[in-house]
């Protein structure tokens, strides 16, 4: 494992020597940019394992993507080597189906300290919860980016994110009422407190994202990628490309239905994905929003 290989694969060329908040968000924004937020290996027969070399061997060497546990993991490894301050956290996602955070911390994040000032940097989220640039954790202030407006905000040493996005245009009403649309201008992603946490403290919700009935990640083939101007997604045959303030205000949400056959291309062309097996798409209404 190296660091010029990695870089090679996010497509990174600027500075390896300063650790500055401007160098973090560049070599961030490089990784969502080059590494898809994906879970089709659960959908393809594959097991998805947190050793280190494994994440590596996936992300950087078959060019393929990952969840938070693999995508922050491999960033968090990366910022360390470049003598960055940063250690991992663990969050618990929102369900605004049960209107209600998980009960099991399935969500690992990056904290980074640079001159006395932390910062989150989450590079494993995907669709439109996925920030652009690390937040400074500071409760209350408004922290405007690409995608809408990230916010914190700390209760009894409990830390809590929320995103306000813009109007949305969609100029196919077929999807008007998708259950993939996220409806609330407002939303809470997750809340976490600063306890440090290891990979070895996610090892039980690896498996249990991957194998219980009850998961997101089984009941839907996830596949999205941030691009300079918006993201796309693949969810089960569902393919949308979102592009951010293509009007004042106002977000351009396209949404396109492919058949069986055009999925393995889809993925080689919108996210450079080449699988090592086929893929058995699936989209169980009503478990997730864009």
């Amino acid at each position: 494992m190296n660091l010029e290989e990695y870089f090679a694969r996010t497509g990174y060329k600027g500075s390896l020597e300063k650790q500055d908040l401007e160098t973090l968000t560049d070599i961030f924004q490089h990784h969502i940019r080059a590494v898809p937020f994906e879970n089709l290996s659960i959908h393809c027969g594959e097991k998805i394992t947190l050793e280190l070399e494994h994440v590596y061997n996936k992300i950087v060497r078959r060019k393929r993507g990952g969840w938070c546990m693999e995508n922050n993991q491999l960033l968090g490894w990366v910022l360390k080597r470049l003598g960055y301050d940063a250690s991992f956290l663990g969050a618990y996602v929102f369900n605004p189906h049960q209107n209600a955070y998980a009960t099991i911390m399935t969500h690992l994040l990056v904290k980074v300290v640079i001159d006395g000032k932390a910062y989150i940097v989450d590079g494993g989220f995907g669709v439109s919860y996925q920030m652009w640039q690390p937040m400074e954790l500071v409760s209350g202030k408004d922290q405007p980016q690409a995608p809408g407006v990230f916010r914190f905000t700390e209760k009894n040493a409990i830390w809590y994110l929320e995103k306000m996005r813009r109007k949305q245009y969609i100029p196919n009403q077929n999807f008007s009422n998708s259950d993939l649309l996220e409806k609330k201008e407002c939303r809470k992603v997750y809340m976490f407190s600063l306890e440090p946490r290891t990979v070895e403290d996610f090892h039980f919700q690896c498996t249990y994202l991957q194998t219980s009935p009850d998961s997101l990640f089984t009941k839907k083939s996830i596949c999205t990628l941030q691009t300079t101007d918006g993201f796309q997604a693949l969810i089960g045959w569902t393919l949308t490309e979102t592009t951010y303030n293509y009007k004042e205000n106002m977000d351009l949400v396209e949404f396109v239905t492919l058949e069986d056959e055009e999925v393995e291309k889809t993925l080689k062309e919108k996210f450079n994905i080449t699988l090592d097996r086929k893929l058995v798409p699936i989209n169980v209404k009503g478990f997730y929003t864009i």
